[in-house]
Order: C-alpha cells, then sequence, then structure tokens
C-alpha cells in the first residue's frame, strides 16, 4: 500500500541513502526548491513522523546560510548535513568548494564535521575545501564524504598559476578525535572541526591510457555494515567503493567501480602517506599511508562498457560481499550489476526490459534491491523475482521522483518521492512510503 506522508506546499528533498531515523519512525528531508539540488537554497533539516504524518523542523539555517543532504546515524540518533557560507557574498557564495558537515545531535545541538583552513600552513586533518554527502558508516563512527578543493579551484582560475593538482572531487572520511581540529584565523572563512579529515582517494590529471589511474572520484558507499571478507578469510572492517573516470586504452573516457580499503581505528588515519595529509600551495591533501585503491570492474571489451544510467550513488550489500552499480546490458537496457569487493565478473541483480530510472537502495536483511523503472517503484528479489510496487502512472509528471529509493531499517516500507499538484495548480515534491513483501 502507497502512503503519502507530506502535504505542504513547498519541496521536500531526500538523500539517496541513511533517511530514516534508526528506530525506523521518522523520515528525514531537506527543502530546496530544485529537484536535482543545482539550487541550494534550502534553510530547514524536517523529518517527518510515518505514523502521525506531522513534520517538524529539526534545524533552521541562519545568517544566509543554506542546508540540505542529511542523512541519519544507523547507531544512534545524529544526523548530519551540508552547511553552506554564513554571511554569503558575491565572492564567497555556495559552491562545492565552499560547503561543510555539520552533525545535529537529539538536543538540538550542532557542531562542524570538517575543519577547514584556507592559508598555509596547512593542518593535518583539515581540509581546504567543501564536503558532501556526509554518510555514517555502519557502526555510526566514521564519516565519508566527497570533497572539492578551494586552494585548487583558485589556481585553476588564476592567470599564470604555478604547476599544481587540478581541483578534482576525491572521497574523504572523517573520524572522531580527542581534541578539536582548529585552524586559526589567518583566513575570515577559516573554521574549526571536531573530526579529523582526510582524502582516502588517488586522482591525477590527466590518466594513461589503459591504466587504473583516475581523474574523479565520487558516488561513494561503505562497503558492508561491517565491511567484507577477504579472500584469506579476515575481515575487512572499514572500506568505500566509488565510481572512479578513467582513459580507456583506445583513448575513450570510461567510468569502473573502485574500492579503498581503510584502517580500522582512527589514529591510523593521522599516519602520513606519500604527502602531507593537509596538502600544500599546489598539491591536494595526500591519504594516509595505510589505505589501499583499488580497481574492481574492467568491462572495456563490453558491447555497453562502463557503469552507465542516470546519476546514481553505489551500493553495497549489508554483508558486503557485493557492490552494486548500474550498467546497459547488451540489449542496452540498465540494469543494476554487483562485483565482490574481492573482484571478479559482474553478476546481474535484475534482468528486467525496462531500464533502472533512479538510484537503488538494499534492504537491510540483503535479500532485496528496491529502485523506479517504467514509471513505478520495483523491488528485486536476489532470488530472481521483480515485483511492481506502484501502479504504473500514466503521465510521466506522477510518476516517482528518481531522486531516492530508501528501506527502512526494518525493511517493511521503501521512502520515496513524487511531484504532487497543489489545488492552485503548482507542483511540489512530496514524500510517500510504500509496503513491500519481505518474501515471494
Amino acid at each position: 500500500m502507497e502512503t503519502q506522508l507530506t502535504h505542504t506546499p513547498y519541496n521536500k528533498i531526500l538523500t539517496n541513502t541513511n533517511v530514516w531515523t534508526r528506530d525506523g519512525r521518522r523520515i528525514v528531508y531537506d527543502v530546496r526548491s530544485d529537484r536535482e539540488g543545482s539550487d541550494f537554497d534550502g534553510t530547514r533539516i524536517e523529518s517527518v513522523d510515518i505514523e502521525t504524518k506531522k513534520s517538524d523542523i529539526l534545524y533552521e539555517s541562519i545568517n544566509g546560510a543554506c542546508c540540505g543532504v542529511a542523512t541519519c546515524s544507523p547507531a544512534d540518533d545524529r544526523i548530519v548535513f551540508i552547511l553552506g557560507p554564513e554571511h554569503p557574498t558575491t565572492e564567497w557564495s555556495y559552491g562545492p568548494t565552499r560547503r561543510r558537515g555539520v552533525v545535529l545531535s537529539p538536543n538540538g545541538a550542532t557542531k562542524n564535521l570538517d575543519a577547514c583552513r584556507l592559508n598555509p600552513p596547512f593542518i593535518d586533518g583539515s581540509l581546504r575545501g567543501g564536503s558532501h554527502v556526509h554518510v555514517f558508516s555502519g557502526d555510526g563512527k566514521f564519516v565519508s564524504f566527497t570533497y572539492n578543493d578551494e586552494i585548487l579551484r583558485r589556481l585553476d582560475t588564476a592567470p599564470g598559476s604555478l604547476p599544481h593538482d587540478p581541483e578534482q572531487r576525491n572521497v574523504g572520511v572523517a573520524v572522531p578525535w580527542p581534541e578539536r581540529i582548529e585552524t586559526g584565523r589567518n583566513d575570515s572563512r577559516n573554521h574549526d572541526g571536531n573530526f579529523f579529515t582526510v582524502l582516502v582517494t588517488t586522482t591525477v590529471a590527466s590518466p594513461e591510457p589503459g591504466s587504473d589511474e583516475i581523474s574523479k572520484a565520487y558516488e561513494d558507499a561503505w562497503v558492508g555494515v561491517d565491511g567484507y571478507v577477504k579472500p584469506d578469510g579476515t575481515r575487512q572492517r572499514k572500506a568505500i567503493a566509488f565510481l572512479g573516470d578513467l582513459i580507456s586504452r583506445n583513448g575513450n573516457p570510461l567510468t569502473e567501480l573502485f574500492v579503498v580499503d581503510l584502517p580500522e581505528t582512527a589514529v591510523d588515519f593521522a599516519q602520513k602517506g606519500n604527502g602531507p595529509l593537509g596538502g600544500t600551495k599546489t598539491r591536494r591533501p595526500f591519504p594516509p599511508n595505510n589505505v589501499r585503491q583499488r580497481r574492481l570492474t574492467y568491462t572495456a571489451d563490453r558491447k555497453h562498457p562502463g557503469v552507465r544510467g542516470p546519476r546514481h550513488w553505489v551500493r553495497s550489500s549489508p554483508d558486503g560481499s557485493g557492490i552494486s552499480f548500474l550498467f546497459r546490458d547488451d540489449n542496452g537496457i540498465i540494469q543494476i550489476g554487483s562485483v565482490s569487493p574481492n573482484g571478479g565478473p559482474i553478476i546481474p541483480l535484475t534482468q528486467n526490459p525496462w531500464s533502472v530510472e533512479s538510484a537503488f537502495g538494499w534492504s537491510p536483511d540483503g535479500t532485496r534491491i528496491a529502485f523506479i523503472a517504467d514509471r513505478s517503484v520495483f523491488v528485486t528479489f536476489l532470488a530472481g523475482k521483480t515485483i511492481r510496487l506502484t501502479p504504473r502512472s500514466d503521465n510521466e509528471p506522477d510518476a516517482p521522483l528518481p531522486l531516492a529509493v530508501v528501506f527502512s531499517p526494518d525493511g517493511k516500507r521503501i521512502a520515496f518521492q513524487r511531484n504532487v499538484p497543489c489545488p492552485d495548480g503548482r507542483r511540489f515534491n512530496q514524500i510517500f512510503t510504500v509496503e513491500t513483501p519481505s518474501s515471494f
């Protein structure tokens, strides 16, 4: 049964994962006006109770800042979200390199996730740019994010600048730290943070064709609730899967699936690798010493090579045995595939006659995967059966939106969105749930 939870005359935007509170009672969202989030203009984080349908404001930004992209911790009642600059100006407005993560506690208190220092000397544990799409690890201890570097952006746009790393998206991790990361005030836009933050991926300016070098790392996900089992039987407890853009041996752009293995303890993230964790005037922050980046898929020889389809984030099965992503089958239909974090062949999870049209999500028990296709919400059981959960929408504007399809913690409901008309003719994104069977 499908249920509409919200009816207010403004948009609600669900993040693509972790939108349910850990008790499964509430769904968290933001109020940006644009479906795709290109206009980052929301000023509130809200939640709706799935039983009473009552909405509450959890956080409201001040001083001209905007906020959004909220996710919940699976281990406690914290929420993390993006906050843009306070007192924005023409020279310093919201953008990929000008945003931070903020952690909201149940009592309403907030604290910066990441620190930022915008002038040298740069500081280990601090960023020099913006973080985005923050997601707690399965145990709620660490937070992953994507990152863009303000220092390198300035060099990219400055005439006659020194040779430098280009500004490229990367993936980072925030780990709890005993001391606050203090950045000083050599720039008015510096801010302190409460987690130790590092980049964990490596990108290059120009990937060598046919190599595993990448120019962008993005659309990441934690592997498993508690990592994955390696071929030798030991458990890798912390790892992140992500998409990487490379150049195939014939010179064509190609997106493939990668994974980076991480240390288990926070203190290990402070161990210097091939360069300063805080970066230099011309180099982005370097990953810690004990991380390992690996390529998982090799699709250049497929009829339809690469990770293909609508924008989506890779997702791991709860046990970490498979990492899922979108690809085109030999008929050109967008399906969900999976590959082991240890590498190996792509295993199709869906083999449907219509293309997947959205982000997707795993059920907590690892038996099902939910997505949108053919103007409906679907669930596919790994045993092979696909079930249509909502009637097909005759009109495309009324179809489920491709933003998010997220299982509840008990696996009984799926949260999604529709763009719904109001009596005055305006349309707004609203939050829906649909019940889903646990077996067939």
